[in-house]
């Protein structure tokens, strides 16, 4: 036994030994790290490490003191700070912030914000504090003061009125919150200050005058207009036009408009809108619903204004009169007005085919026009015989021509008449053919007009310079309007200036076309004694005119050889249409008019004109035609004249060969044309133009009918023909003028009301004086006969 107890001993104080001994076994920091990090990596562990790597903590742990935090700071903390305090991570912040705003009905997270209730009990005690002390409080104030959404701060203080905040939100704006004193005060002025309005008030400039509330004003408004405390109206709404209107002044306003209305008949729009009544329309048409009134534009008129204008109307009509309405008429009503409301009376009373309106106000029956048309008759039959019998020759419609031919039935038939054409022409000797005085004068005048701005282009044809000889006028004039004034003024005496003015020029037209007729059944009934004389001298007019054109053409294609393939073409097709067109109209016209299919003016037919007349002759006729047509669409002046003596002779023609003397002549004639008209222009571009055509005769004894834009080549072609000084002369009014219209096609393209710049007006200004220098010294090179040529050079 005392072995055993010793053996006990001995355990015990070894026992004793390891206690108090160090421990051998230890693990490092690293190996704890790394255990911690397996055990959250299986998911057997939930911690988080600090930022500092130092610590771990659990969610829970972050959780208390996030709610422990919240506390500290009165009930209201940021993330942000929370995450430096907590010394994790943001996202664990974050993530447990949301967890705790879901799960605490008390906490709410708002802009990145922990808040609970005992904050915001204590900001509804400070939002009442300031509420009590103005009377009210503006929530966007107190979202800058706080720092807070405005839908939050109004959902948080609603929910607390009554409870911590002793006052009321507005209805209409929930942005103010204001006590029942306060609104008590701002009723009493608001009531003091409408019930002394004696006159309509925009609302808006009471507001920024003493300082309401707005939406409180129009709800107090709107409340003691309801209740009758005040006595008015407010219209326009809430919006920026809202007037108030007193009763009083409604009252007089209201007996104003019905005295205005029953004494003078009609309301203007604009007195009604000086008196502040803001829709005049509507306001009419509200108070007088049971009145037939008639609106125009800026009036409207009572009903019986428009009877007093319909019986005098009809008045005018059943006598078969005229009557002028200006006194019955409102003396504010614009023309615009005027004319709406006599067309309505017209169509009321069913006069509108039996009288019509002259002037603005005057009104007259087609019985009275009639009555004054027939005071022409007697003076239309004597003009009319007279002046047929001065010009016997008048440019009659296609029916009339169909008349005449059928009354010439006894005529010779066209291939007689082709026949005996050659017989005379076969005897004719060749001294006996006349100069192309008449055929060149044409020519020339067909060049003579150069529109500015368009010499470049191709449409160089001039049309309105065609010689009076076939550009005659569709109507033979009757009377001036002087004239038909001066009749009307003598048979009736009592008519007005103005009635007399507008009359006249009414019946003007009616007149001409009357006398027309007039004219028309005269020569028709002369035509039996007098058409076979004018026709014999017509067609040997024409044969003469087609001769002269024929050689002329010639000419002109002698001149075109003596440029280039390019300037020639160009040349060529001005020729072809303008001289060529001509040519062909005529023999067209002359053809058609045997076939009764003639127009008034060959001058005046077109390609389509061409066709049409073209498709209604016999084919013999039709396919010379056709081919000298289709000739004028091509490029060649040689293959037009090759067509167009078949065509003369199916026309009954015949073209006579030329000769020296009659080309001198031509030529001669031609210049002198030209020259005259150089004598008299002063347009530059125009002066260039002639006085290059000139030269260019002058130097090669051809004849040229060139368009504008040839221009430069005329030019060039004159070296060697001219002398330098000219040639240099020339070349710098070609310059010059080339300035001038680049000038005024860009003026025009940017618009009159385009201001040029001052340095562009200066240089137009001197390129025009300098044109005005040189223009004499370019006309003299051809006006004056010259000193030295190029020989003597």
């Amino acid at each position: 036994m005392a072995a055993d107890w010793e053996e006990i001993r001995r355990l015990a104080a070894d026992f004793q030994r390891a206690q108090f001994a160090d421990t051998v076994q230890r693990l490092s920091e690293r190996n704890c790290i790394e255990i911690v990090a397996k055990l959250v990596g299986d998911k057997q562990l939930d911690v988080v490490h600090t930022l500092d790597g130092k610590e771990y903590i659990t969610p829970s742990q972050i959780s208390r003191e996030i709610r422990d935090e919240l506390y500290v700071h009165g009930g209201r903390v940021n993330i942000v700070d929370l995450q430096q305090i907590i010394n994790v991570d943001w996202v664990h912040v974050e993530s447990r912030a949301n967890d705790i705003a879901k799960s605490d009905k008390n906490v709410q997270l708002i802009l990145g914000q922990l808040i609970d209730d005992t904050y915001l009990d204590r900001l509804a005690e400070e939002v009442n504090d300031k509420l009590q002390e103005a009377g009210q409080v503006n929530i966007a104030e107190l979202c800058k003061n706080y720092d807070l959404p405005g839908d939050f701060l109004t959902e948080v203080l609603s929910q607390r009125l009554g409870r911590i905040i002793q006052g009321q939100m507005d209805q209409y704006n929930r942005g103010v919150i204001f006590t029942q004193a306060f609104v008590s005060r701002h009723k009493a002025r608001i009531c003091g200050l409408f019930s002394a309005v004696t006159r309509p008030t925009p609302v808006n400039s009471l507001i920024g005058l003493y300082g309401f509330q707005e939406h409180l004003l129009y709800s107090v408004l709107e409340e003691l207009v309801g209740s009758g405390r005040l006595k008015g109206t407010v219209v326009g709404g809430r919006q920026d036009k809202a007037v108030y209107i007193p009763d009083i002044y409604s009252k007089t306003q209201n007996t104003w408009v019905d005295s205005f209305l029953k004494q003078n008949g009609y309301l203007e729009f604009d007195a009604l809108a000086r008196l502040g009544i803001p829709d005049p329309v509507s306001y009419i048409k509200k108070r007088f619903k049971s009145m037939k009134l008639l609106f125009l534009r800026a009036v409207c008129v009572g009903q019986v204004i428009v009877d007093q204008i319909e019986a005098s109307v009809e008045e005018a009509v059943n006598s078969g009169t005229w009557t002028d309405l200006q006194p019955m008429l409102p003396s504010c009503l614009s023309p615009e007005d005027i004319g709406i409301l006599l067309n309505q009376v017209m169509r009321t009373a069913n006069v509108q085919s039996t009288a019509r309106i002259l002037g603005s106000t005057m009104v007259v029956s087609e019985k009275f026009i009639s009555n004054c048309i027939s005071l022409f008759d007697e003076s239309m039959q004597q003009k009319a015989m007279k002046e047929v019998k001065n010009n016997p020759v008048f440019l009659i419609t296609e029916e009339d021509l169909k008349q005449v031919c059928a009354l010439e039935s006894t005529a010779p038939s066209r291939k007689e008449k082709r026949e005996e054409q050659r017989r005379k022409k076969a005897t004719e000797g060749s001294g006996s053919v006349k100069g192309g005085g008449g055929g060149n004068a044409r020519e020339i005048k067909i060049r003579k007009t150069k529109k500015k701005g368009r010499r470049e282009e191709d449409s160089d044809e001039e049309t309105g310079n065609a010689p009076q000889s076939r550009n005659k006028q569709t109507e033979v004039p009757f009377m001036s309007q002087e004239e038909v004034a001066a009749v009307l003024e003598k048979h009736v005496c009592d008519y007005p200036e103005e009635m007399l003015s507008e009359l006249t020029e009414h019946l003007m037209r009616p007149l001409t076309k009357m006398y027309q007729e007039v004219v028309r059944t005269v020569f028709m009934s002369s035509t039996n004694t007098s058409s076979g004389a004018n026709r014999k001298q017509n067609v040997k007019d024409l044969q003469e005119e087609i001769n002269n054109l024929y050689h002329n053409i010639r000419l002109f294609e002698k001149g075109t050889k003596l440029f280039s393939d390019e300037t020639q073409a160009n040349i060529a097709k001005h020729v072809l249409k303008t001289v060529c067109s001509d040519a062909t109209n005529i023999l067209l016209n002359f053809a058609a008019a045997e076939f009764m299919v003639a127009v008034e003016s060959p001058s005046s037919i077109t390609n389509e004109v061409r066709m049409k007349i073209l498709g209604k002759l016999p084919e013999e006729t039709k396919a010379p035609l056709m081919k000298l047509h289709n000739s004028l669409n091509g490029k060649s002046i040689e293959d037009f004249l090759t067509n167009l003596e078949p065509a003369a002779e199916a026309c009954g023609f015949m073209l006579k060969k030329g000769d020296k003397k009659r080309e001198r002549q031509a030529l001669f004639q031609h210049r002198q044309a030209l020259m005259e008209q150089l004598k008299v222009t002063e347009d530059p571009a125009l002066v260039l133009h002639l006085t290059s055509v000139l030269l260019f005769q002058s130097s090669t004894n051809c004849m040229l009918h060139a368009p504008g834009r040839c221009v430069p080549q005329i030019i060039g072609s004159l070296v060697g023909r001219v002398s330098e000084d000219q040639h240099r002369l020339l070349s710098r009014y070609q310059t010059l003028v080339v300035k001038q219209l680049v000038g005024q096609s860009k003026k025009a393209a940017q618009g009159q009301g385009d201001a040029d710049g001052l340095g562009e007006g200066d240089e137009a200004e001197a390129i025009q004086k300098e044109l005005q220098s040189l223009t004499s010294e370019v006309k003299d090179i051809v006006l004056t006969p010259r000193k030295t040529s190029m020989s003597e050079d």
